[in-house]
């Protein structure tokens, strides 16, 4: 999200001397996207953030997806199945990937003991459920339920949730995240129409810097790979930075439907954009008003995109079978729509209280192998109508 914030203490002019009381000199890193044409901003660190004494190589991260198969709509149970203790990141349950993202799950029940960062592109975490904080090189972030969480690339964090479930809907990206350009001027401001704005965004709350010294390991996602670099000092050391790339919060119960008299399409519920894919937000919103209006989607082909839904809460207006923590995929080249009986039923309703996430890829997905354990078999046959 492009809006200049400052926090902490930083010198009048970028790269000049900046003492620290003793008279050495803070270390200023310069933290940018595209070369140095991209957004960035300019951290003021107590140690060099290149002083690690050990690497380690950890392992692959590369997913096994499955081989092709016939092509039909998906649909896994990923709240079903015993949950084992994890953390936000070794506990991530991937489900769907391509070249430009992953898709899946997380329930941490514990703090991480390392921190971590991914070198291959900006994330965003949605809280289904629980509250917790994450540390990072910024500042604290605290989180909530319905929090959409962007974490640039490269940014060191940890998290740690409360005491209680807390579930993350995760999609890691190889490029970044960003509000969708249409509601933008060309100043970066989000405009009139946008169905939220700058006063719904949340940035870090408070910059802790840490002076401890031991061992600290952060663990860093790159090129396919799980790194680890160890430093000698705590790797929040930072005492002040500005500039536009941070993590920060948006809030999906803040985001303000748009409706109309007839169906308005699935791109009024976009919320952001990234390399070759769009997420969107279905809130609680008024049904259409015209008095012949039929609030269901019409059944729809998608010609270039992979359809993918995260049930969050309510119940879906178009669907049946599919309950909290259910993503569904419906691939491009077939069409789909509501289920037998789901356009009537939708006549003359007057709300919906579903809330869900939607993320649209313009190029094909790949289901990892294991997700087969999760998944429902008989959903592609659940728009045939029973006798």
């Amino acid at each position: 999200m492009p809006m200049y914030q400052r926090m902490g203490k930083i010198p009048p002019k970028r790269h000049t001397v900046f003492r620290k009381e003793d008279g050495s000199l803070y270390r200023e890193q310069v933290m940018g996207t595209k070369g140095f044409s991209g957004i960035q901003s300019i951290l003021y660190h107590h140690n060099p953030p290149t002083q690690f004494y050990r690497s380690e190589l950890l392992g692959e991260r590369m997913l096994k997806f499955e081989e092709q198969g016939a092509l039909r709509p998906r649909h896994f149970f990923t709240g079903d199945g015993k949950k084992e203790p994890s953390d936000a990141v070794m506990g991530r349950q991937y489900l769907l990937g391509n070249d430009d993202l992953l898709i899946g799950v997380a329930n941490p029940t514990e703090k991480m003991d390392y921190f971590y960062r991914n070198g291959d592109g900006d994330e965003l975490l949605f809280v289904h459920h629980g509250t917790g904080k994450i540390e990072t090189t910024f500042g604290i972030l605290n989180y909530k339920p319905g929090d959409y969480i962007v974490i640039p690339i490269g940014t060191i964090y940890k998290v740690e949730p409360d005491q209680g479930q807390t579930k993350f809907l995760v999609v890691e990206t190889t490029s970044w995240i960003t509000t969708p350009k249409r509601y933008r001027n060309e100043f970066g401001q989000l405009l009139e129409h946008s169905p939220f704005c700058e006063r719904d965004i949340r940035v870090p709350e408070s910059l802790a810097t840490y002076m401890e010294k031991g061992e600290f390991e952060v663990r860093t996602k790159s090129r396919g790979f799980l790194h680890s670099h160890y430093f000698a000092h705590h790797p929040l050391d930072v005492v002040g930075w500005d500039g536009y790339l941070y993590p920060w919060i948006f809030n999906v119960y803040d985001f303000e439907p748009i409706t109309g008299r007839i169906h308005q399409p699935p791109p009024v519920h976009q919320t952001f954009e990234g390399h070759n894919f769009v997420i969107c937000s279905f809130v609680p919103r008024l049904y259409d008003y015209h008095p012949e209006s039929i609030p269901a989607p019409y059944y729809h082909s998608n010609i270039d995109s992979d359809e993918v839904l995260y049930y969050v809460e309510g119940n879906f207006m178009s669907r049946k079978g599919v309950k909290e923590e259910s993503i569904t995929l419906h691939p491009a080249g077939i069409p789909h729509g509501p289920h037998p009986g789901k356009i009537e039923e939708s006549i003359g309703k007057k709300e919906t209280l579903e809330l869900a996430v939607m993320i649209d890829t313009f190029q094909p997905l790949k289901v990892v192998k294991k997700a087969i354990q999760v998944e429902d078999q008989n959903y592609q046959y659940s728009w045939v109508e029973k006798k």
